[in-house]
């Protein structure tokens, strides 16, 4: 859920970062990416502050109901193999309107809590067995999600000049053109040389150290459970191969992709190096698994085969339902579409 959670930079976790002052920007003045980006999903008019809110503009996995079944498949396994433990709760940071909670409030078990954190206001729809919050809890028993959080976590834009050289790119607020800044800064530079090694005049990215710090202490706050990012990735042997020469940095407005515009009227996203993530957390973690949504899904259950049609004859009802559950199966792990997706789930205390 592309959603807000403040504290990390004005990010939709509530993760406990010192918010860093972001200064409004003029029309026609070009400030850094990571400036302009943030200021457009998450200043109070921004993106994510609008009533219409991110359904208005694109589906994701949480829309539908067979992605809440899994999860609360995946859930109940980790409960389990925790001893069902007092407290357990399932945390949701970036929660956006509570979609997947809603769908996880009709099947889980009336035990647990569930707990959604977000930059906005708790809708005034949502089941009233759902937490809201502000902050990401400082301790959490069970199960924590970022789903397609991490994607929309600001950071710096850089391209290789003409001489080789990496510097910042600047964009424009209003207009969106763009110019190239200072060098970038050795932060920059060494996650670069790690994850994503640029060289040719032109060629883009963008520095995901700021995910990988957030993730790092979102992961700190599982004392006994999991943490589940779920996003748009990339893998070190992709930004290797010139796919992704030109960044991955797009807009989306109205279930359509566009130029990456910071003026508040589209989603800004960009893919995750979730390789770096785990990188950043491993030594602190018990066990790790990076996949992609459909072998995940896959591993849960979720089965995209369509029913025997002289089944409908037996019992039409139960048929239909099965249909529907194969369609939307079909959607989760589309190969071209969300089973695309990364899964990184890392284990504490279990």
């Amino acid at each position: 859920m592309r959603e807000g959670v403040p504290v990390l930079s004005g990010y939709r976790t509530g993760s406990g970062y010192r918010r860093t002052s972001v200064a409004r920007v003029s029309a026609f003045q070009p400030v850094p990416w990571q400036q302009a980006w943030e200021a457009a999903l998450y200043d109070p008019a921004g993106f994510y502050r609008r009533a219409v809110g991110p359904a208005g503009h694109f589906r994701t996995s949480s829309h539908i109901p067979l992605f809440a079944d899994a999860i609360a498949r995946l859930a109940a396994d980790l409960n389990a193999s925790l001893g069902s433990p007092a407290g357990f709760t399932v945390v949701d940071v970036g929660a956006g309107r509570g979609e997947l909670l809603e769908g996880l409030a009709e099947i889980a078990p009336p035990d647990w809590t569930l707990m959604g954190v977000d930059v906005v206001d708790r809708p005034e729809e949502l089941s009233a067995r759902i937490e809201w919050a502000s902050e990401t809890p400082a301790h959490v028993t069970g199960l924590l999600m970022a789903h397609e959080l991490l994607d929309v976590v600001p950071c710096p834009v850089v391209q290789v000049d003409s001489l080789g050289c990496i510097r910042e790119v600047l964009v424009d607020v209003q207009s969106g053109e763009e110019r190239l800044g200072e060098a970038a800064g050795r932060d920059d530079r060494e996650w670069l040389a790690r994850w994503w090694p640029m060289e040719e005049p032109g060629e883009r990215a963008e520095v995901g150290h700021p995910r990988d710090r957030l993730w790092r202490d979102l992961v700190g706050r599982v004392g006994r459970g999991a943490a589940l990012a779920v996003d748009y990735s990339h893998s070190a042997d992709d930004r290797g191969t010139g796919r992704w020469a030109n960044g991955s940095l797009v807009g989306h407005r109205r279930g359509r992709v566009v130029p990456a515009l910071p003026n508040g009227t589209c989603d800004l996203t960009a893919h995750v190096a979730l390789d770096a993530c785990l990188a950043e957390t491993e030594a602190d973690v018990d066990l790790s698994f990076l996949t992609s949504q459909r072998e995940a899904l896959a591993a849960l259950g979720v089965d995209s085969r369509l029913p025997e049609s002289d089944s409908a004859g037996q019992d039409l009802k139960a048929y239909v339902e099965a249909l529907q559950r194969a369609g939307q199966a079909r959607e989760l792990t589309d190969p071209h579409g969300l089973g695309d997706f990364g899964w990184l789930m890392q284990l504490r205390g279990v």
